[in-house]
């Protein structure tokens, strides 16, 4: 073989190889970005705070409240936004008055179930269910 088509054959190698090597660093680069983009601090009900909001419930006199159709019940998840149009209700003065929640974040009532949410954009940090009465 000639010395100018071994050349042209090792330019060629180390181009594909280049070709196919790069793409693969950088989506692992971009991926590396989204998932330092998206980092976000987990905030849930302490032990402490289940067993106020529970105690607070089980004490207080049933009013009836009903449970949410199972198919929306299940949208109710840590880490998902409340389903749009959803019934919420704050929870009472003497609950809220027990529990320290970081800024940002409240307790709501919704069927039987009592939801920790951060404010800003509805997202469900924590949930307990079947405590309401």
């Amino acid at each position: 073989m000639s010395r100018s088509r071994r050349i042209l054959a090792t330019v060629l190698i180390v181009t594909t190889t280049l070709l196919v090597i790069t793409p693969g660093r950088v989506l692992a680069q971009q991926r590396d970005k989204d998932v330092s983009s998206k980092a976000t601090i987990s905030v849930i009900l302490s032990s402490d705070m289940q067993v106020h909001i529970r105690e607070f419930y089980s004490a207080r006199e049933s009013y009836g409240a009903t449970a949410l159709p199972p198919g929306i019940r299940k949208r109710l998840a840590r880490g998902k936004g409340l389903p749009p149009g959803i019934g919420k209700k704050a929870v009472p003065d003497g609950l809220r008055s027990r529990i320290r929640l970081p800024e940002g974040y409240e307790i709501v009532e919704i069927g039987l179930d009592v939801l920790l949410v951060e404010v800003a954009t509805n997202i469900v940090h924590d949930v307990l269910m079947d405590v309401v009465r």
